[in-house]
Parts: C-alpha cells; sequence; structure tokens
C-alpha cells in the first residue's frame, strides 16, 4: 500500500511542479531563464516517479503509464485553472511521454538492468525532456501580448528584470536544460531505483 501511495504523491507533486511550466510567459523578460529551470524541475520529477515505478513492477511501460498519470493530471489541473480565468490560451503537450518512452525502452533493451537504466535512461530524459518541452513554448501565444492582457504577479525582488540579458546562456536554453538533465537525471533515477530497498 505505500508503494502506491508514493506513486500517487509523486505523481501529484509532479503536477503541481509541470502546471507551472508554462508561467514563464509572464516573467518575459526571464523567459529563457524560467524554461531552462522549469525544464530540469520538470525532467527531475519525472524520472524518479517513473523509474521507482519501472522498478517496482519490473515491467517495461510503467514509466509511460506513470507519464500519462502526470499528463492526466495537469489536464485536469490546467482546466481548472481556465474555470477560474487563467489564461489557458495554449496547447499542453503531453511532453513527458515520449521522454518516459525512452526510459521504458532502456529497460526493455537492456534485459531490465537497473545500471543501464540510470546511466542510460537517464541521458536520454535528460537531454529529451527540454527538447520535447520546446514544443510547449512553441504553441504558446506571443510572450508580450500574454503578459499585457494578464498583468504579472508581484515580483520578489531578486527576480525584478533589471536588463535583457542578450547572449545569456549562449542563446540555448534547450542546450543548457539538456545538458544539466542529463547529468542531474542520473542521479534521480539511481534514488528512483533506491526507493525500492526500503
Amino acid at each position: 500500500c505505500a508503494h502506491y501511495l508514493f506513486i500517487v504523491v509523486v505523481a501529484v507533486n509532479s503536477t503541481l511542479l509541470t502546471i507551472n511550466a508554462g508561467d514563464y510567459i509572464f516573467y518575459t523578460d526571464w523567459a529563457w531563464t524560467s524554461y531552462t529551470v522549469f525544464s530540469i524541475s520538470q525532467t527531475l520529477m519525472l524520472i524518479v516517479g517513473a523509474t521507482y515505478y519501472l522498478t517496482f513492477t519490473g515491467v517495461p511501460g510503467t514509466a509511460t503509464y506513470y507519464a500519462l498519470i502526470m499528463t492526466v493530471y495537469t489536464w485536469i489541473a490546467k482546466g481548472a485553472w481556465f474555470a477560474l480565468g487563467y489564461p489557458y490560451d495554449f496547447i499542453v503537450t503531453p511532453v513527458w511521454l515520449p521522454s518516459a518512452l525512452l526510459l521504458d525502452l532502456v529497460y526493455w533493451a537492456t534485459k531490465k538492468n537497473k545500471h543501464s537504466l540510470i546511466l542510460f535512461g537517464g541521458v536520454l530524459v535528460g537531454m529529451s525532456l527540454p527538447l520535447f518541452n520546446m514544443v510547449n513554448l512553441i504553441t504558446v501565444a506571443d510572450p508580450l501580448e500574454t503578459a499585457f492582457k494578464y498583468p504579472r504577479p508581484t515580483l520578489p525582488p531578486y527576480m525584478t528584470p533589471i536588463e535583457p540579458q542578450v547572449g545569456k546562456f549562449y542563446n540555448s536554453p534547450v542546450a543548457l536544460g539538456a545538458g544539466a538533465g542529463a547529468v542531474l537525471a542520473c542521479t534521480f533515477a539511481a534514488l528512483g531505483c533506491k526507493l525500492n530497498t526500503w
């Protein structure tokens, strides 16, 4: 019972984190920075839960099922936000599914080898999710139009934009997110495996 409860808790927390992934639209001066941070956070939340679920059941395919749970939860949450007047004028794409599918593929192809799952699966998920998350960015409405239509919330001092950072992160938030995600995802994949040894 505790195992399945953990899966539900992690899936819910993943959803709470990922429903904010579109909020960089409000911080136009910080859009790329926020995009990178959100991509990494989504990567880590996906892989720890999916790896745990995958190694718990031992059945290739359960990581994708976990990502499907996250996707459905997110659609429900976004729909609720829309009902409350939140700007829901962009497509919420199931960006976690293809990355989780890669995780399942690694687990199946390496004959359920946990070390390969941690290393290869972690790298593949970490590198792929920021790329798939770019689909979300492509489908959003014009950032300035949305920002003026829906006033920004008050920013804390440390988030207040000073000036546009031209060339920040080498103009490639996907590459930065993929690089950092690939390294961190291996660690979180190992955590997901370790949680099965309580």
